[in-house]
């Protein structure tokens, strides 16, 4: 896959650990993670002045998420707050990546969410070609989604 990111802005946001984030041992469940990586990636969307129901009205067309995977480094417990990073990686197909960093207060890496996610079209139920091209005619700061 090719990358179209190379010139992008750092998307960043802090979240702060709440106590229903937390399991029976005191850190932070699983979920969260992926709770905190969808969270960061609507705020990047947002930032990048992308609204879904602009993109919906527009173009019929939504996103969805095809694959999400996590890498867990170390825990977080209570209290903590954790920055979590967003950079989109754009190829040639109907999919795009998005990379994310979630780090400690200190900078320790924490865990990395991967995600693939494409744009389906809503009449047709099938994924968009290059969906690339329709972030960026959406988006007023496309820099952030790294077009």
């Amino acid at each position: 896959m090719t990358t179209r990111s190379e010139t992008a802005e750092a998307f960043r946001i802090t979240i702060a650990v709440r106590s229903d984030d937390l399991d029976v041992n005191g850190h932070v469940r699983g979920p969260a993670y992926l709770a905190y990586g969808d969270h960061a990636r609507w705020a990047c969307l947002a930032a990048a002045g992308v609204d879904p129901e602009r993109l919906r009205a527009r173009h019929d067309v939504g996103p969805v998420n095809l694959e999400t995977m996590v890498r867990f480094h170390r825990e977080l417990r209570p209290l903590d707050q954790v920055e979590v990073t967003c950079a989109f990686r754009w190829g040639d197909g109907k999919t795009c990546r998005a990379v994310q960093e979630l780090r400690a207060q200190g900078g320790e890496l924490v865990a990395e969410v991967e995600s693939t996610f494409g744009l389906l079209d809503l009449t047709r139920r099938r994924l968009v070609a290059d969906p690339a091209n329709y972030w960026r005619d959406m988006a007023t700061h496309p820099r952030l989604l790294g077009l």
